[in-house]
């Protein structure tokens, strides 16, 4: 198993809180493998095995859980008394009102509760207000750059990262030898979970049309767009789609965490803006199997990695307005405002002075970085750090 120590840990920290534990992400991003991580964890202290109910509804042994009823009655009846009991349930969503039998669990004193999702949508509607207050979600993505050169070794950390984003992010494939068995599994992957679930969840009819919604969205990495611009796009391109199509196929896409839709902030009117988005993936490997290197925006990509690891380290990150001038992140947490300019190199002059540009004419005091691939001594452009980006990536 891949060692993934912080969402570990924030299970551990909220270990046996009055809390329910809501783990969600993309599929195979390494949900289930995180509690095997924290199930061992439990043994090592001292927890008993009979203390411990594993339930993965995907698995065929629970194929006879078919209501919430059903899941309740069963996990009562492996419940120890007098003892805490630790309960993990994977894919909850796909019980029929499944908050019901959380909701019945959770009130019990000697339960401790964990459960994932691969929908965004678990933590909407009846669930949301049932658990209001109740319940603490740990956002889990696939692989970070830091994680895969763990496993891999840190030798020659530019080619690791042209391996990283071309062979995926997801946890199984670094147990796969050949660039074949990869495809292979990311084809599975995209087809059976991915283009399946959405189109069953949505009712989605037309799979072409849904390809094609997709294959455009990973063409178009980091690039402001909008429904009506999309459907434009696509329509003078010989695919005509409507507007509330686009709108339904790529709610259903966020969803499903295969895309995160990234807002733009006004930085001078500390406002959020409703027009305009960008969207980046989960996982660039994806990109790769489904578009080859066909028009490869290495900036673009660079991008959506360094936004990956902004919300893996909790910030909540829009895109910056600034007048005429776009900063790429603004990442905002408990401690205020950093900002976030991305550039594969500014080895060159011209270069370096248009991506400071929307840094240096922000006007408050706020930390501002220029990341690029470039290897240079520490540099300070009048205040602005300029940080290599595997260096920032590995925490160094």
């Amino acid at each position: 198993m891949i060692d993934r120590p912080n969402y570990l840990n924030d299970l551990i920290s909220f270990k046996e809180k009055d809390l329910i534990k809501i783990v969600t992400g993309i599929r195979r991003c390494g949900k289930s493998t995180l509690f095997d991580l924290y199930i061992e964890y439990l043994i090592s202290t001292g927890i008993n095995k009979n203390q411990i109910i594993r339930m993965n509804l995907e698995e065929y042994e629970f194929n006879n859980i078919i209501s919430y009823d059903d899941l309740y009655n069963y996990v009562n009846s492996k419940l120890v008394d007098d003892k805490m009991n630790y309960v993990f349930i994977n894919e909850v969503q796909r019980i029929t009102n499944f908050q019901k039998a959380v909701d019945s669990l959770y009130i019990k004193k000697n339960v401790d509760l964990y459960i994932t999702g691969s929908n965004s949508k678990l933590l909407s509607g009846e669930l949301a207000t049932l658990l209001s207050g109740r319940y603490v979600e740990i956002k889990m993505l696939p692989l970070s750059f830091k994680e895969y050169i763990s496993y891999t070794g840190e030798n020659d950390v530019q080619k690791k990262y042209v391996d990283y984003i071309t062979k995926s992010s997801f946890p199984y494939t670094l147990k796969l030898e050949s660039a074949k068995e990869i495809r292979m599994y990311l084809d599975g992957l995209f087809n059976t979970v991915i283009v399946n679930d959405i189109s069953e969840r949505k009712e989605i009819s037309d799979i072409g049309m849904l390809k094609d919604v997709i294959k455009f969205m990973f063409d178009n990495v980091g690039n402001l767009c909008s429904s009506t611009s999309i459907a434009n796009t696509m329509t003078s391109n010989g695919r005509k789609i409507s507007v509330p199509t686009v709108e339904k196929y790529l709610e259903a896409l966020v969803e499903s965490f295969v895309l995160y839709k990234v807002s733009r902030y006004d930085i001078k009117g500390k406002n959020y803006l409703t027009t305009g988005s960008k969207y980046y993936l989960s996982d660039i490997g994806l990109r790769y199997y489904l578009l080859g290197s066909k028009n490869t925006d290495d900036g673009h990509i660079l991008e959506n990695i360094v936004y990956l690891e902004l919300l893996r380290r909790g910030y909540e990150v829009y895109i910056g307005k600034n007048d005429d001038n776009e900063v790429d992140f603004v990442a905002v947490n408990e401690r205020g405002e950093e900002y976030y300019q991305v550039a594969y190199t500014v080895k060159e002059k011209k270069t370096l002075e248009r991506e400071l540009k929307p840094l240096n004419n922000i006007n408050d005091h706020n930390p501002k970085f220029l990341l690029t691939t470039d290897y240079t001594p520490y540099t300070s452009h009048n205040g602005i750090k300029q940080i290599n980006v595997f260096d920032w990536l590995l925490d160094k």
